[in-house]
C-alpha cells in the first residue's frame, strides 16, 4: 500500500500563492529556511511554526493533509524531541522539532501550490548559467524529481519496518526499525539506478 508524500501533492487554486512565480517560491523557502535556521529559541520556533501553518493554510491544505504531514513526521520527531530533551531540556527539544516541523510545512506549502513541472522547469532554468562549468541542468531537474517521488517510498519502508518490528515484539528497538529500513533504502536505490542506466540514462557524455 502506497502512502502520500509527506510534502503533499500539487492542490489546483487561485490563491496568493497560486499565483506567485515558481522561482518567487523555491526563493522565499530559501530565505525562510535560512532564518528558521539563524535564529535560536522557543518564541522564534512558536513564530515560524505560525508563519508556516499559515502558508499551508493559504496553498489550499486543510486538516487532513496537516494529519498526513504530522502523522509521517511523528516517527522522526518523537525521538528526536525525546533525545533533545534528555541532553539539553525540553525547550531544546521544542526548538528542534519545532524548526523542523515549521520547514516541512513550507515545503509543503510550495509543493501543494506549484505543479511539478513547473518546479523542474524553474530548477532547470536556474542553472542554466552553470552549464559553461560542466552543469546539465535537465540532469539535475530530473534528480530533483526522482528524490520527490522517492520519499512517498521511504516512508512506506519505514511503516512497514515498524510494522515488523512491533510483530516481533521488537518496538523498542532502534536497530531492529533502522537497520531493515537503511538496508531495504539502500536496496531500493540500487535497483532505481540499475534501471536508470539500463534505459541509458545516467551514462557520462564522451
Amino acid at each position: 500500500m502506497s502512502i502520500a508524500s509527506p510534502l503533499g501533492a500539487y492542490i489546483p487554486g487561485v490563491g496568493p500563492l497560486h499565483r506567485l512565480r515558481p522561482g518567487a517560491k523555491l526563493l522565499g523557502l530559501f530565505v525562510f529556511a535560512t532564518t528558521v535556521v539563524v535564529l535560536r529559541g522557543t518564541l522564534p520556533t512558536t513564530i515560524a511554526l505560525g508563519v508556516a501553518i499559515l502558508l499551508a493554510v493559504l496553498a489550499g491544505l486543510r486538516g487532513r493533509d496537516f494529519w498526513r504531514v504530522l502523522r509521517g513526521f511523528a516517527l522522526v520527531a518523537v525521538p528526536l524531541f525525546a533525545f533533545q530533551a534528555w541532553q539539553q531540556g525540553w525547550e531544546r527539544g521544542f526548538e528542534v522539532v519545532g524548526d523542523l516541523f515549521a520547514l516541512i510545512l513550507a515545503a509543503s506549502a510550495v509543493t501543494a501550490s506549484t505543479a511539478v513541472d513547473d518546479m523542474l522547469d524553474t530548477v532547470a532554468w536556474a542553472l542554466q548559467p552553470l552549464r559553461p562549468l560542466g552543469v546539465h541542468p535537465e540532469r539535475v531537474a530530473f534528480a530533483f524529481s526522482l528524490v520527490i517521488r522517492a520519499v512517498p517510498s521511504i516512508l512506506e519502508i519505514a511503516r512497514e519496518t515498524q510494522a515488523a518490528a512491533r510483530a516481533r515484539g521488537l518496538e523498542r528497538s532502534a536497530r531492529a526499525r533502522l537497520v531493515p529500513m537503511v538496508l531495504r533504502s539502500v536496496a531500493q536505490a540500487q535497483l532505481t539506478g540499475e534501471a536508470l542506466t539500463a534505459r541509458g540514462i545516467g551514462d557520462e557524455e564522451r
